[in-house]
């Protein structure tokens, strides 16, 4: 089965209790919370407050995708404010390693996300130490976009790639990501679907994620 991640940028911000309850309520195991600074991405979403108060009414794994520049100036406060895994971008690392050493010296969980246009290739001197890989199957910034094909097929050199270094990696793929797409992914190598508007706006939440996750 796959681990479901309800995107919480997708949710009613008018009602937010009420989303967090349906997915605490639901098969999700994790929340993924999407932080952008409208540098790294042209949009701009939600910080700190947010999330804390998100951890403040959920057991479950908060699994925060950092889509902002010099993501390394907040690690210590996304741990502060309840994170469990912390993604950052391979775009936006300079000292990609030591982002990576840094996030797991604050006892989180460390993801690098890759955009559509980086190849899996740029992972693998540090595979090994990375805790997941989130694959961009849309470009970053806005939910509701389609999908794009190509991420099969970087999925399935990614699978690879961590199968021939031995490494222990959770593969998680954001954008686009639905019933329609879910098992070709989870055939391909995926182990945890993002999923935002396919989620919340379903007639029913809670069966759509209980469908994702028999992926």
């Amino acid at each position: 089965m796959a681990i479901v991640a309800p995107s919480i940028l997708a949710a009613d911000f008018g009602n937010l209790a009420k989303d967090i309850e349906m997915v605490n309520n639901s098969q999700a195991e994790w929340f993924h919370l999407d932080v952008m600074d409208g540098v790294f991405v042209p949009n701009i979403s939600y910080g700190m407050p947010i999330i804390e108060k998100i951890n403040s009414l959920t057991d479950k794994v908060l699994d925060v995708h950092l889509m902002i520049v010099d993501p390394d100036r907040y690690i210590s406060t996304f741990k502060q404010v309840g994170a469990d895994i912390l993604t950052v971008h391979y775009e936006a690392c300079t000292h990609l390693h030591r982002t990576i050493q840094a996030i797991k010296a604050e006892g989180m969980k460390a993801g690098v996300a890759l955009n559509p246009h980086t190849p899996v290739s740029v992972l693998e001197d540090v595979i090994s130490d990375v805790d997941l890989v989130l694959i961009m199957s849309v470009n970053p910034g806005f939910g509701g976009q389609k999908f794009i094909e190509n991420t099969y097929n970087k999925v399935s050199k990614l699978k690879k790639m961590i199968h021939e270094a031995g490494a222990n990696v959770i593969i998680e793929i954001d954008g686009g990501v639905g019933v329609q797409n879910a098992s070709k992914l989870v055939e391909a190598g995926a182990d945890a679907l993002v999923a935002g508007s396919a989620v919340f706006n379903a007639e029913n939440p809670t069966e759509y994620i209980a469908e994702l996750r028999k992926a």
